[in-house]
């Protein structure tokens, strides 16, 4: 690999090389699924992570955001990175490096301590601030209809099922809050016991459940003690039954879809199982 941000564009490579000058690439942690970049640098005896943006990046402006707006409660206590350099139109953010391993396979993600931290950190972001928004509901509605008019593998017949489904639903009002978007083990570090949080570039207000999707089709599915653990961190349960179901419906819809588009088989049959879970928990 590269040891120096060549493969990435002359005007991000400007801006890193003036904001690191002699930086070193030690590491790639890029997913290859999607555009951003995720470099490990050292510069100066110090540690980095550079995350750029493609062209058709949007997490980058996302991210920085929630730096501006949102992860006070963690970076004041360490328990996520500290911004150094952001530029939003060159799609390129610098933070300090936060000593770690990832949660997920590293044999700490079965452990019912982790998640009661991870409820802990979650119920202090939910906590910042609350709006009520009219049209939530019905904008996360066309979302799910505009994925199913994408490419997808999602059978004809369950397809309409789904938008069957839709049509009856209400729209009403939604308490949101900042939510990281992508709450789960893989995006947790983990470090002499002490659980922190990375990767911001879901950041949105939604309402405080959301955040619960993603464990809850995975990590709770497969050890309630998890789930019990992580509750008792959070505090209390938000998820109210009905806006719940909506909420695994369009999460799974959203899952299969994007999976497809991207060529993520494994999380596109994920995508498959949730919707089958969801239809099959309608009242």
């Amino acid at each position: 690999m590269a040891r120096d941000f060549g493969s990435l564009p002359a005007s991000q490579r400007a801006l890193l090389n003036a904001w690191l000058p002699g930086a070193i690439v030690e590491k790639d942690h890029s997913w290859g699924l999607v555009e951003t970049t995720v470099l490990e640098v050292t510069c100066a005896g110090s540690r980095f992570i550079v995350k750029a943006g493609g062209r058709e990046d949007h997490h980058i402006a996302r991210e920085l955001h929630a730096y501006q707006h949102w992860l006070g409660p963690w970076t004041s206590i360490g328990r996520a990175p500290a911004l150094e350099f952001a530029d939003t139109e060159a799609k390129l953010l610098v933070t300090r490096f936060l000593p770690g391993q990832l949660v997920l396979g590293s044999g700490h993600d079965d452990d019912p301590r982790v998640y009661r931290q991870a409820g802990e950190l979650l119920a202090l972001f939910h906590a910042q601030t609350t709006v009520t928004d009219q049209d939530y509901e019905s904008r996360e509605n066309d979302k799910a209809l505009a994925w199913l008019s994408r490419p997808h593998r999602i059978a004809p017949s369950i397809a309409a099922r789904l938008r069957d489904q839709i049509a009856t639903w209400p729209t009403p009002p939604a308490t949101l809050t900042p939510t990281h978007g992508d709450w789960q083990p893989r995006n947790w570090l983990i470090d002499h016991d002490l659980v922190s949080v990375i990767d911001f570039g879901r950041a949105a207000m939604r309402p405080a459940p959301t955040d619960f999707a993603r464990l809850a089709v995975q990590e709770f599915r497969r050890d309630r003690n998890l789930e019990t653990a992580f509750l008792e961190g959070y505090g209390t349960d938000p998820r109210e039954k009905d806006a719940w179901q909506r909420t695994m419906v369009r999460e799974a819809i959203g899952t299969a879809a994007w999976a497809h588009q991207v060529g993520d088989e494994r999380f596109e049959a994920q995508g498959h199982r949730m919707i089958a879970e969801a239809l099959s928990a309608r009242p």
